[in-house]
Formats: structure tokens, C-alpha cells, sequence
């Protein structure tokens, strides 16, 4: 199964997070131990309480905020990770005109509104246990992270420093420097986060397919003009994504199955393993040997 959420969603998720921004935190239910580890249950609620959220950051798939406490003083940041299937819900102030319901984060999670502005009670499946954390701002509204699968995290100053640069935000010459060395595949080295951050399956083939480049080629084979192409077409690709709504809309993620056909070319779509992952290419246009124009 291709892991979700990729940078994207995240993304998107991140958009919503804003919605919570500037507001007084008057509780947080961090008694998931798990979720929330290695904090013992009330350790975020002492060090958020009383406090605001002022920015909501991303690198890749990492998620984190900015506070302050409530005598205005820098506080903790708050990492804030989806996991595979976790989503992030905010509601807007009780009674206000905007309370309507924000959720960022895979649209295809189960048990969750897909809508900006739909509520909770549209979903009977929206289940109060799958709520592993849960802000309650000083107005009424919430900030919540649902996820089913209990494999999101929420925990205080979050470490960073090992991700690559973003996968939406690299230069030229970063890229360049990082991706178009050695002999690993070109999709592992795509994958890799402590090289750039971000990309995960979806996305990988998705843009590999757009740039008609062989997923298992050798990063370190690619020409300049090759790093360059890649580089605007995966930025192509990530805003396309952001914009439609998830990786899920991409124009050959549909095509990633058995007897399924190039939506480009009307070749066989081929599947295979690179880099430890399930993938699919198009056996004319990413042949091995190189691209085809």
C-alpha cells in the first residue's frame, strides 16, 4: 500500500493549521501517550496552556508550529506529524459566522468531512476516540488531529535538521548538487528525505512519468539539462498537487495498476521495485535505456 500523506497533503493540512493561529489555547487533551510520546500526559498542556499558536511551518512532510506563552514570551514549537492517515480538523470560534469546519490532511481518509465548511455531524463515522489530540481555544473552536490508524504524532520541538530542503523550495543548484550523484535510482534518490523532503511514492512516479525518465536510471547518468527538467517538473507536479487537492490527482497515478495503459502514449503501464518501492512507469517512454521524446 503507497504511504500517504506526501508533502501535498501536508500542505493543505498546514493551510488549515493557520486557521488556528493568534487564538488563546485554554486546554490541550495530549493523554494519548503514544501519539504524543515521549510526553507524559499534561506536558503539553502545561507548556501550551494559556499560550498562542503564531506560525505554522513545513519542511517536506514535517509539520510544525510556532508559539508563545501567555506572557508573550517564545515558547516551545509544536511538531505536528500525519502519519499515514491522520488529518487535521479546525473549527472556527462558537457562534461565530466562521465556525464552520476546516480539515486538511489525505481527503480520502475514512470517517472525516472531504469539504472545507462541512461539519462533524454530516459523518456518524467521525468517532470521538480517533481524536488522538485535541486544542480547545479560549472562543470554543478546536484544533484536533483524527487518525484512525493512530500513527501521527504530536510532541513538543521537533527535530529537523536531518531533512533535506524542501521538495517544493530547492534551488537549482541544490539540487543539482544533491540529486545527480552516484549510482542509487533515480526514484530512491528522489525518495531519500535527508536529500531533498517531501517526496514520497505517489508523487515519485507521478513526476518521473512527466519528465519520461526511467525510475531505475542512475541518478549520477542524468545530464544537467536532465536535473534541471526534473527539478521544474517536480515543482510542477507538488503545486498541481496542492492545488487539486492531494498526489491521488495525478495524471498517471490512476494508470498505476494491472492491464492499465500510458495515459500519454497508450503503452503498457509496467510495475516493478525500486528503491524498496512498489512502482509503475511506462514501458515506451521510461524505457530503462533512457527517455523518448
Amino acid at each position: 500500500m503507497d504511504r500517504v500523506p506526501e508533502l501535498p497533503e501536508v500542505e493543505n493540512a498546514r493551510q488549515v493549521v493557520e486557521k488556528a493561529l493568534d487564538r488563546v489555547i485554554a486546554s490541550v487533551d495530549d493523554t494519548d501517550e503514544y501519539v504524543c510520546r515521549p510526553h507524559a500526559p499534561g506536558e503539553i498542556d502545561r507548556a501550551l496552556k494559556g499560550g498562542r499558536l503564531t506560525a505554522a511551518h513545513r519542511r517536506g512532510k514535517t509539520m510544525w508550529c510556532d508559539t508563545v506563552t501567555a506572557d508573550g514570551a517564545a515558547g516551545p514549537h509544536l511538531g505536528i506529524h500525519l502519519g499515514m492517515g491522520g488529518r487535521i480538523f479546525v473549527t472556527g470560534p462558537t457562534g461565530d459566522e466562521d465556525s464552520s469546519l476546516y480539515a486538511g490532511g489525505d481527503p480520502h481518509v475514512g470517517g472525516m468531512p472531504k469539504k472545507p465548511g462541512e461539519r462533524p455531524d454530516k459523518h456518524p463515522k467521525n468517532k470521538a476516540e480517533w481524536d488522538r489530540f485535541r486544542m480547545t481555544f479560549d472562543d470554543g473552536g478546536e484544533l484536533r488531529l483524527f487518525d484512525k490508524r493512530r500513527l501521527g504524532r504530536v510532541h513538543l520541538e521537533p527535530d529537523v535538521d536531518a531533512l533535506g530542503p524542501d521538495a517544493a523550495e530547492i534551488t537549482r543548484d541544490e539540487f543539482r548538487a544533491r540529486v545527480g550523484k552516484g549510482i542509487v535510482a533515480i526514484k530512491a534518490k528522489l525518495l531519500d528525505q535527508s536529500v531533498l523532503a517531501g517526496v514520497g511514492n505517489l508523487l515519485a512516479d507521478e513526476t518521473l512519468w512527466e519528465a519520461k525518465l526511467s525510475p531505475s536510471r542512475p541518478a549520477g547518468e542524468l545530464s544537467t539539462k536532465e536535473l534541471d527538467a526534473l527539478r521544474t517538473t517536480l515543482r510542477k507536479a507538488t503545486r498541481d498537487a496542492i492545488k487539486r487537492g492531494g498526489v491521488h490527482t495525478g495524471e498517471v497515478i490512476a494508470h498505476r495498476a494491472k492491464d492499465e495503459t500510458c495515459p500519454r502514449c497508450g503503452a503498457p503501464m509496467e510495475r516493478g521495485t525500486v528503491g524498496g518501492r512498489t512502482t509503475w512507469w511506462c514501458s515506451v517512454e521510461q524505457a530503462a535505456e533512457g527517455r523518448t521524446d
